[in-house]
């Protein structure tokens, strides 16, 4: 949908008529974890400019700010998929809020919606799409996050424990004199982990 919306143009307090303006198409892009390079983002859409963030982490999206600053009134923002464009519920919400502030139209192109409709879904239909976009986020963060960690060195996972409390754990549990209480309670290790470290033993 296009608009043509109008400003009236004054000079010195004189009214000069009415300027047109065109609603402009902006689509924004960014490394997501089924497209990290956005080759398959937007290549159905006819668009007047097209953006891209050059990494999928959460801070530093120079590019989006940007946009934002330059969206004006009846304009429309394409995105192929919600973790395109945010990376928690809570700036999803801000997102839109600031949207609807500016009326600026948002389609989202996988889940096929746009915040300019109104749906019907009962509690569990939006409680799954909700819970569906927070596992999205999640997805994302932690695989951008892996790899940036990756890229500058550090170690990615869970702290491994160190082997002499491994020993040590093994040696009470193999006594059978010792609760899973008091292993943990002097090496540090939880009932969850001495399990996963014995199933590597065996």
């Amino acid at each position: 949908m296009m608009y043509t919306y109008y400003q009236r143009k004054f000079h010195n307090g004189t009214f000069l008529g009415k300027e047109v303006k065109r609603s402009m198409r902006y689509g924004y892009k960014r490394p997501i974890v089924t497209d990290e390079r956005g080759t398959n983002q937007l290549t159905d859409e006819s668009l007047d400019t097209v953006v891209t963030e050059a990494h999928g982490l959460p801070k530093k999206r120079v590019v989006l700010e940007q946009l934002l600053d330059e969206l004006q009134v009846g304009d429309e923002l394409y995105v192929q998929s919600i973790d395109v464009l945010a990376d928690s519920m809570t700036q999803a919400v801000d997102l839109f809020r600031l949207f609807a502030r500016d009326e600026v139209t948002v389609y989202l192109l996988d889940e096929q919606w746009t915040n300019r409709d109104s749906y019907c879904f009962n509690l569990l239909e939006w409680t799954e799409r909700f819970t569906d976009w927070q596992v999205l986020f999640l997805r994302h963060a932690s695989t951008f996050a892996a790899k940036e960690a990756k890229r500058k060195g550090r170690p990615v996972g869970r702290p491994r424990k160190s082997d002499d409390m491994i020993h040590k754990a093994f040696a009470m549990y193999d006594s059978k004199q010792y609760t899973l209480h008091e292993i943990k309670e002097e090496t540090g290790i939880s009932k969850s982990t001495l399990y996963r470290y014995l199933d590597t033993r065996r």
